[in-house]
């Protein structure tokens, strides 16, 4: 079973940076595509960011474009979400997720974290 557990949310000020990380606890990690997606209060959860297998495909939701990075080590079965010149709107749970093919879908991916929180004062 793939379990992921992601790491790196916190508080911090308008336009500044996060890193946030993501775990595999399998060697399946590297069979899968992988996304993040974030989830304010009230809202629905929307994708941020998506990475195929391999890495070499990636692509981001218009709000973070510019602004965010999606990476992988395959080698250390984690997943990363580099974050900049974050804005109070940024301010949700980020979820971890993985799934066969990379889509911006929140049903086409069939494992996620429990997230964590991203808190961006204004």
């Amino acid at each position: 079973q793939v379990q992921l557990v992601e790491s790196g949310g916190g508080l911090v000020q308008a336009g500044g940076s996060l890193r946030l990380s993501c775990a595999a606890s399998v060697r399946t990690f590297s069979n899968h595509a992988m996304g993040w997606f974030r989830q304010a209060p009230g809202k629905e959860r929307e994708f941020v960011a998506g990475i195929s297998w391999s890495g070499t495909s990636t692509f981001y939701a218009n709000s973070v474009k510019g602004r965010f990075t999606i990476s992988r080590d395959n080698a250390k079965n984690t997943l990363y979400l580099e974050m900049n010149l974050l804005k109070s709107e940024d301010t949700a749970v980020y979820y971890c997720a993985a799934g066969v093919v990379m889509t911006m879908k929140v049903s086409e991916y069939d494992y996620w974290g429990q997230g964590t929180q991203v808190t961006v004062s204004s």
